[in-house]
């Protein structure tokens, strides 16, 4: 016992020794990435973990959303905690501008905002140090042992929630075994989404009385009587008696075969609409660029303009709009999965009975896939010739269509209930927080 924990803390030293080695590269990386994005290169302090919280922000609860799609999938969850527990206040992090762009839109001033410092000690304590929260809830599956190890010193508990764990990624984990273990060694509490993720886990060393499969919170869509009216408004604004295509968070070289397609649709079906959603606001000027080297007649939803009859391309370049999106549509194309990406959450766009296209490369999403598939509720084209097939069969057999989005539709009831029992996990681990004591506070 005493030998492995010696192992561990070696192994451990060498981990934050590295990380600290790669600091300048990791900076160096947020400044190449800040010639598409320019956000990546602000807050760098903030990744050190040099920030002030406000006092009245301290103490609370600490949710971790990675980018846009974990910060999407979190908000219900967090909202339902801001309503239980009024009297906690709710620091989010992310690591990208674009989740923070979406944690700003969706909960302004409610919560208190700031960047995932980068993985080393001394900045992991200078932010629990700042922000000394009860808990600390991390969205899926972003395992950092500073993180982890901090929090338990710290006496934060830790729950990973919503978690997912493929073979691949295990055995990468398994790679590191010793490391792995004392990070589930740190971990209150894994909620998987379902007991085949949750062997994964145990297999790195969990113990068994640290699990619990709570399934996805992305079954748990939440379609808001506003979002509705804004949908309808918008279906007005547009005057849309035209089928629509949406095709949502696309990656690069993806447009490209997603107009190619989309010329061979028009030449059975004219009058069909494409709207053409880029995942990262980074790419919105290089997508305008290709649709008008294609030579298609657009327009930008960020203009406010209104397609018209002769409109066959709205690009939309605007962030947290997608869902709106997804809802005017007649056929959703989910992206990242013609290319090798893995694909992005089908549910949303099933969530308004639209039926769903994707490629084939869905790993990021094999389970929740699986499930549609299974239910006849999504189909999947090996490329994109057999996804143009595919879309013009669909508006050729409206009955065939409706029927895929109504299988859509009853998947996600028949697997609703993931953010109760997530949201009582939460409540169980916050029965008898007490303020952290001074000594605590400067570990």
């Amino acid at each position: 016992m005493t030998k492995g924990l010696f192992k561990g803390s070696i192994l451990n030293g060498l981990y934050s020794a590295l990380v600290y080695l790669l600091l300048p590269l990791l900076f160096v990386r947020l400044w190449l990435r800040g010639i598409r994005l320019p956000a990546y290169r602000l807050r760098w302090a903030e990744r050190l973990g040099f920030f002030t919280a406000p006092t009245n922000s301290r103490q609370g609860i600490c949710f971790h959303c990675v980018s846009v799609g974990e910060a999407i999938a979190a908000t219900p969850l967090i909202k339902q905690i801001q309503q239980q527990f009024a009297d906690l206040p709710i620091t989010i992090t992310t690591t990208t501008p674009t989740g923070s762009d979406q944690i700003k839109a969706t909960f302004g001033s409610s919560v208190f905002h700031l960047y995932l410092p980068f993985d080393t000690p001394f900045a992991i304590k200078r932010f629990f140090n700042q922000t000394q929260p009860h808990l600390l809830v991390i969205i899926e599956t972003e395992l950092w042992p500073n993180l982890l190890h901090q929090a338990r010193l710290f006496g934060v508990k830790t729950l990973l929630a919503n978690a997912r764990l493929s073979a691949k990624s295990a055995a990468g984990y398994q790679k590191i075994a010793t490391i792995s273990r004392q990070m589930m060694d740190d971990i209150t509490l894994v909620a998987t989404h379902n007991r085949q993720d949750g062997e994964r886990f145990l297999a790195l060393g969990l113990s068994p009385q640290k699990l619990v499969v709570t399934g996805s919170i992305k079954f748990d869509i939440c379609i808001d009587q506003q979002l509705r009216q804004r949908s309808e408004q918008l279906k007005a604004q547009w005057a849309l008696n035209r089928p629509v295509w949406v095709a949502g968070s696309t990656h690069p070289g993806e447009d490209k075969l997603l107009l190619q397609v989309y010329r061979q649709v028009l030449a059975v079906q004219p009058d069909l609409l494409l709207v053409l959603v880029p995942r990262h606001q980074e790419r919105f000027e290089q997508v305008a660029r290709l649709i008008t080297q294609e030579q298609f007649i657009w327009l930008r939803r960020s203009e406010g303009q209104v397609p018209e009859r002769q409109t066959q391309v709205v690009l939309g370049d605007t962030m947290g709009e997608l869902m709106l999106l997804w809802s005017l549509a007649d056929i959703a194309f989910v992206g990242g999965s013609l290319v090798k990406h893995g694909g992005h959450n089908p549910l949303e766009p099933c969530a308004f009975n639209v039926p769903v296209l994707s490629g084939p490369h869905v790993f990021n999403f094999q389970q929740i896939y699986q499930q549609l598939i299974d239910n006849n509720a999504v189909l999947i084209t090996p490329d994109a010739q057999q996804l143009s097939d595919s879309v013009i069969d669909l508006l050729q057999h409206q009955q065939t269509l409706q029927q895929l989005g109504r299988n859509a539709s009853q998947v996600i009831s028949q697997n609703r209930g993931a953010l109760g029992r997530l949201h009582q996990q939460i409540a169980r681990l916050l029965v008898g927080c007490k303020p952290h004591s001074k000594s605590m506070a400067k570990k």
